[in-house]
C-alpha cells in the first residue's frame, strides 16, 4: 500500500502536501476522498488528489482520519479542477471547493438536519407527472441543427458549436431533443443558464419533459437542499443537471452533452476565487468527455463569434422565429428632441406613454425597462456641488424610497438622506438621476388603473419573491412589469405585445472595452420580449445617443452589422477577441501603500519579460470599495500560458507589504 497520500487543501497555497498514510488506513485511503489533517496548529479538510511511495519532505504528518467510504471526487473531476487551478490562479484544493456543495467543504458526511419531504418535493413534480409534455415538431433550421448535434453526440466527438439563433426561434426544444438522444444513449446531460434566467419557467419546462430525472442546481437553493440534489445527481438518479455556472462540476459519470444557454452572458464568469468561466470550464470537461458542447444565443459574445468565424467552433444559424412570426417592430426616440420640445429632461417621451396606453386598452401586457435599481441615482447640492458618495466606496448613494435610504449598490452602507447639506449647510438638496423605483412610480401615477409590479434586486431578495412576481405577470394580474437585466432574457410571455426601454444609455456610458456589446445584449434581448405570441409586437427605446451603432444594430435585429462595427475597434485597441488579458488587482487601506505596491508589481512584471505588454498601474474604474484603494494592472498577449507563467514567477518572488492584498483575475469580463 502506498506510504503517503499527495493532499490538496482550499487555501491560498499552490502546492501539494504530502501526509504519511497510518496502517489502519490501509484499504481505505483513496483518491478523491476527503480527509482531517493537521495544517499548522489546526485541523482541516483535504482532499486525496494522489497515492505514492515518496514524499517531497523528510519529515511528514499523518492523516487524522478519513471522512468518506466512497471517493466524492472523480478522476474526471480532478482533472477538471486541476485544470481550473492552472488557468484560474488558484490552488487545486481552491478549485475542488468550488466543485463541491457547501454543505460537505467543512468534513460532513452528510448535511446535519434532516431533510423534510416538502423541500424534497420539487415544486414541478405534480405537473410533470400528469402532464409530461412531448417533443414539439421542428421547424427546418431546428431539424438541420438537431441532426448535426446529434452525429457527435452519436459518434462520441468532442466539438463546440455555436447556436445562434434568434429570439424566440426554438432553441429550447432544440436542447430538449438533444438531451432525449443523449438520454437514448444512457448518457447524462449538462445544461446551463444564467442564474438570472433560472425562472419557474425554465426550471418547468425541463421538469415537464423529463420528470425526476431534472436536478436543478443554484444559489437560492438551502444548503440541505443544494446536498440533495447533488447527491441525487452523484448516485445517478438525476441523469439531467439544469442549473447556474457552478453546475457545471456536477458528479456525473458518463457525461454524454453539456449546453450554455445565453452563452453570452458576464454571470458565466465567477467574481471570486476560482474566477474561472463557466463557458471554458464547459469546454474543457466536454473535451475530457468526447462529447459535445452547445453554446447557445440571439447574441454571441464577440469571443465566441469570432471563433465560430475562424473555424474553432462550428456555427450554426436559426434566423427564423417559430411559426414564422415576425420580430417585433422597434422605434428609437431621440431623447434630446423631447428635451428641446418640453424644455426639461423627461422620464418618458409621449410615443413610449401613448404605446402603454394603447397596449392597456388592448388588455395586452407591458415590459418597462431599465438596467438601474432605486428611486434616484444620486442626492446634490444646488449651491455647493456636494453629491452624496459612500464612506467606504467610491461611488454615489442611491436614493431609495420605499427604505427611505441612501444606499450604496456595493457594500450596502445606508444613511437616512438628509434634509440640509451636510457640506455647505443649505437646503438646496435635490434628487437627480433615474432608476425601476422612481420608473414604478411614474407608471402608476400615469396608469393608476393598472396593476404594476417591479423586479429588480431589491424587490426578489427574499426567498420565493422572483417566481411570485412572474407568477402574477403569468396570470395577467400584472399588466405591467417594471425591472432590470433580469426580466431581459428567458421570459416567455405570449400577451407581451410592448417593450419599453427607457434608458438605453445606461450601458452604453460604462467605462469598460464591453459596453458598447452589453448595449447591443440587453436591448436585443429585451425586445426579444415582446411579440412572442399571435399579436405581434412593438419595442421603443429611448435615448440620447440615437445614432450609435450598437443602438441602431439592436433595432434592426441585425447581429451581423453590430459584430462587424465592434471587431473593427476592438481589432485597432489590441482587445479580446485579438488578445488575452490578465487584470492584476492591487489594493489596501491606504491610497498611497496600494499604488507604490502596484508600482513596484508593475515594474517587477515588465523586468521580467521586456516584451510583455503591460499596462497601468490605473486606478479601478471604482477606485475605492469596501474601503480598499484599488489599483489595476493589465496584461494583454497572444499566448495565454505564457502569460500566466510570466505572473506566477513574478509574483512568486514579489514581497508585498503588509496590508496589501493581490487578486488576479484571468480573462476578466469588465475593467
Amino acid at each position: 500500500m502506498p506510504k503517503f497520500a499527495e493532499i490538496a487543501i482550499a487555501l491560498p497555497i499552490d502546492r501539494i502536501f504530502h501526509y504519511s498514510v497510518p496502517e489502519k488506513y490501509d484499504g481505505y485511503i483513496a483518491v478523491g476522498k476527503r480527509v482531517f489533517v493537521p495544517f499548522q496548529n489546526r485541523t482541516i479538510v483535504g482532499y486525496v488528489v494522489g497515492l505514492s511511495d515518496a514524499a517531497d519532505v523528510k519529515e511528514t504528518k499523518a492523516i487524522i482520519s478519513i471522512i468518506d467510504a466512497e471517493p466524492i471526487l472523480s478522476g474526471e473531476l480532478l482533472k477538471l479542477t486541476k485544470w481550473v487551478k492552472d488557468n484560474y490562479f488558484c490552488s487545486w484544493g481552491e478549485a475542488i471547493g468550488a466543485a463541491i456543495p457547501s454543505g460537505i467543504k467543512k468534513g460532513k458526511a452528510e448535511i446535519g438536519r434532516r431533510i423534510s419531504a416538502k423541500e424534497q418535493k420539487d415544486p414541478c413534480a405534480d405537473k410533470a407527472d400528469s402532464a409530461r409534455s412531448v417533443p414539439h415538431i421542428l421547424t427546418e433550421e431546428q431539424g438541420q441543427a438537431l441532426k448535426t448535434i446529434a452525429e457527435c453526440i452519436d459518434s462520441k466527438v468532442h466539438k463546440t458549436f455555436l447556436l445562434h439563433g434568434i429570439t424566440a426561434s426554438g432553441k429550447t426544444e432544440v436542447y430538449l431533443q438533444a438531451i432525449d438522444r443523449v438520454l437514448a444513449r444512457s448518457a447524462q446531460a449538462i445544461m446551463l443558464v444564467p442564474e438570472i434566467a433560472l425562472t419557474p419557467q425554465t426550471i418547468e419546462r425541463f421538469v415537464s419533459r423529463f420528470g425526476e430525472q431534472v436536478a436543478v442546481v443554484h444559489s437560492k437553493l438551502t444548503p440541505a437542499k443544494r446536498f440533495l440534489e447533488w447527491k441525487r445527481i452523484k448516485d445517478g438518479r438525476a441523469r439531467i443537471v439544469v442549473g447556474a455556472r457552478s453546475a457545471v462540476f456536477s458528479p456525473m459519470d458518463n457525461l454524454g452533452l453539456v449546453i450554455i444557454d445565453e452563452e453570452h452572458e458576464t454571470t458565466y464568469k465567477q467574481d471570486d476565487v476560482p474566477r474561472y468561466h463557466a463557458r471554458e470550464v464547459a469546454e474543457e470537461r466536454s473535451r475530457l468527455n468526447n462529447c459535445p458542447l452547445i453554446l447557445g444565443t440571439a447574441t454571441p459574445s464577440l469571443e465566441s463569434y469570432h471563433k465560430a468565424k475562424n473555424g474553432v467552433y462550428k456555427l450554426i444559424k436559426i434566423t427564423k422565429r417559430i411559426e414564422e412570426r415576425l420580430l417585433p417592430k422597434v422605434k428609437i426616440v431621440d431623447m434630446r428632441m423631447e428635451l428641446a420640445a418640453r424644455r426639461k429632461v423627461a422620464i418618458f417621451s409621449k410615443v413610449l406613454l401613448d404605446a402603454i396606453d394603447k397596449a392597456l386598452k388592448n388588455g395586452k401586457q407591458v415590459i418597462i425597462f431599465l438596467n438601474r435599481r432605486g428611486f434616484s441615482t444620486f442626492l446634490n447640492c444646488k449651491r455647493c456641488g456636494l453629491v452624496l458618495k459612500c464612506k467606504r466606496c467610491d461611488t454615489v448613494l442611491v436614493y431609495h424610497f420605499e427604505e427611505k435610504n441612501l444606499l450604496c449598490h456595493y457594500c450596502g452602507y445606508h444613511i437616512p438622506p438628509p434634509d440640509i447639506c451636510p457640506k455647505c449647510r443649505s437646503g438646496y438638496i435635490r434628487y437627480f438621476g433615474l432608476g425601476t423605483e422612481r420608473v414604478e412610480s411614474e407608471i402608476s401615477r400615469n396608469f393608476s388603473h393598472a396593476r404594476i409590479a417591479r423586479m429588480d434586486s431589491d424587490t426578489t431578495s427574499k426567498r420565493g419573491s422572483h417566481d411570485r412576481i412572474l407568477g402574477e405577470f403569468k396570470s395577467g394580474n400584472v399588466k405591467v412589469l417594471v425591472g432590470t437585466q433580469m426580466i431581459a432574457k428567458g421570459l416567455d410571455f405570449p400577451q407581451v405585445t410592448l417593450v419599453g426601454v427607457v434608458s438605453a444609455d445606461v450601458t452604453l456610458n460604462i467605462p469598460d472595452f464591453r459596453a458598447s456589446e452589453r448595449t447591443f445584449n440587453l436591448l436585443t434581448q429585451v425586445a426579444g420580449r415582446a411579440g412572442r405570441g399571435e399579436d405581434g409586437g412593438e419595442v421603443i427605446v429611448q435615448t440620447y445617443a440615437p445614432g450609435h451603432y450598437a443602438i441602431l444594430a439592436a433595432a434592426k435585429h441585425d447581429y451581423e452589422k453590430f459584430y462587424a462595427e465592434e471587431i473593427v475597434a476592438r481589432k485597432e485597441l489590441s482587445f479580446p477577441p485579438f488578445v488575452n488579458l490578465i487584470k492584476v488587482t492591487v489594493r489596501a487601506r491606504a491610497d498611497e501603500i496600494a499604488l507604490k505596491a502596484a508600482t513596484n508589481l508593475a515594474e517587477a512584471i515588465r523586468a521580467e519579460d521586456r516584451s510583455a505588454m503591460v499596462g497601468g498601474p490605473a486606478p479601478a474604474p471604482i477606485a475605492r470599495m469596501r474601503g480598499y484603494f484599488r489599483h489595476n494592472i493589465m496584461l494583454k498577449g497572444t499566448d495565454k500560458a505564457a502569460m500566466c507563467a510570466l505572473l506566477k514567477k513574478t509574483l512568486g518572488s514579489f514581497r508585498k507589504p503588509h496590508g496589501v492584498l493581490v487578486a488576479v483575475d484571468v480573462d476578466p469580463v469588465s475593467m
